[in-house]
């Protein structure tokens, strides 16, 4: 028997949306991520890009539980002496909570700056691939809680 080496031609990639409505951040951030990388394949490889492209639908109507919205802080640095900042998460739009939430869940190589170029997060129900025919999450990944 020979293992089987996926060729990065022979990926086939699709389009899934997520519906984010009355979900946790950090539940749909995983599954998402999940789903970037590819996990969910029988041909998943670590070292290629063979996930799916994942529009997220709905990012506005997103959850944090208890009161993170007014207590979790979220902090970045300018590069400068003493320049560091502070944003609470209700003044962060949704789409960019989502959006980091993910990256900080995938490996920080090159390989997830690429991936995360597959997601695409919206704010309400429209988005721009209808053209890409996208199907439904696989609900054993994106089930409710």
């Amino acid at each position: 028997m020979r293992t089987h080496s996926v060729k990065p031609d022979g990926l086939d990639k699709n389009w899934v949306i997520v519906d984010s409505k009355d979900r946790s951040l950090g539940r749909v951030a995983s599954q998402i991520a999940h789903l970037l990388r590819g996990k969910h394949k029988a041909t998943f490889v670590p070292h290629l890009d063979c996930g799916d492209n994942v529009i997220v639908i709905n990012a506005e109507k997103i959850k944090l539980t208890a009161n993170k919205a007014e207590t979790k802080i979220y902090y970045h640095h300018t590069g400068f002496i003493g320049g560091i900042k502070a944003r609470a998460a209700k003044d962060i739009p949704a789409e960019e909570l989502l959006y980091n939430a993910v990256k900080g869940m995938l490996p920080k190589n090159k390989l997830s700056r690429a991936v995360i170029k597959n997601l695409k997060v919206y704010t309400g129900e429209e988005h721009p691939h209808e053209a890409q025919s996208p199907v439904p999450a696989p609900s054993r990944l994106v089930s409710g809680e």
